[in-house]
């Protein structure tokens, strides 16, 4: 067990333009702008390789900070690097991810999507066995990284971690 442990700070995600994520995130998810840090460079050294794990010529042009909801932070990037791959991984391929939203009204949420021009994927779709009664649909962000929304029964409070 990793000593200490006590939750998820913040999810970070790399973007191809801030402009877009952040109408994308504050106008259509009606998340909330917390502050801004950068650039961040190193033209002659290895800081961005030995900490970042990228090439040591990348730029972190600047780095986004959204709260969503009551729990999720996300830090939102925007990198240059010589060497950065452009594709999006998709949840079958390594490295593939999503991030998981929690709504009230799956419906509405998925309606309100739509709406906006957002692509959302089949669904709402039921779920069985221990988590009977929850309801999910996944979407794409402009930039093709996938969301899902996420919702329970009125009146519970099952999640991953098996709260009953």
């Amino acid at each position: 067990m990793l000593p200490g442990l006590t939750g998820v700070d913040h999810v970070g995600f790399t973007v191809p333009d801030l402009e877009e994520a952040r109408i994308f995130l504050q106008d259509v998810l009606g998340c909330e702008y917390l502050y801004t840090l950068g650039p961040f460079r190193d033209d002659d050294g290895d800081w961005m390789a030995t900490r970042l794990n990228v090439h040591p010529r990348t730029v972190m042009r600047e780095l986004h900070f959204f709260r969503c909801g009551d729990q999720a932070v996300f830090e939102v990037f925007e990198y240059q690097a010589p060497d950065q791959a452009r594709s999006v991984p998709r949840n079958s391929d390594v490295g593939g991810h999503h991030v998981a939203l929690r709504v009230d009204d799956i419906d509405a949420a998925a309606a309100h999507l739509r709406s906006r021009g957002v692509r959302v994927l089949d669904g709402p779709n039921p779920s069985r066995g221990p988590v009977r009664g929850k309801r999910w649909v996944y979407f794409l962000a402009p930039w093709g990284m996938q969301f899902e929304l996420v919702s329970y029964p009125p009146g519970s409070d099952r999640g991953p971690a098996g709260r009953a």
